[in-house]
């Protein structure tokens, strides 16, 4: 049983104020089961999302845990990042948004191995 997005969210920032990372959510979505999106901000104009992977991507032997993909391989502009939320939300208004700030660019995610 996967957990409750409420729960990971409140889980997931924990972990990034522990590494001494500030993170705030920035959209509830649905409690349950809504689908997290975490912006890291590189505080220089950049940043990188990560988006819940698809299905394929799970391992078999650990389904119930949250896996992400990066939506590019190099940081690109907050403002894409921005429109590209602003389209997930359109498309799906449950989702969560959770954004952290970090020159380094840690992200603390599980992340869905290349394929």
């Amino acid at each position: 049983m996967r957990l409750k997005s409420a729960i990971w969210v409140a889980a997931y920032l924990r972990r990034c104020q522990v590494e001494g990372v500030f993170g705030a959510v920035r959209r509830r979505g649905a409690e349950e089961a809504g689908a997290v999106f975490v912006k890291v901000a590189l505080l220089d104009g950049n940043a990188m999302l990560y988006a819940p992977a698809p299905q394929t991507a799970y391992d078999e032997s650990r389904p119930v845990e949250r896996v992400f993909a990066p939506t590019s391989k190099e940081p690109v502009t907050e403002q894409s990042v921005e429109e590209r939320l602003a389209k997930e939300v359109r498309f799906d208004p449950d989702v969560w948004i959770v954004e952290t700030e970090d020159r380094a660019g840690r992200h603390f995610l599980d992340l869905a191995k290349p394929q």
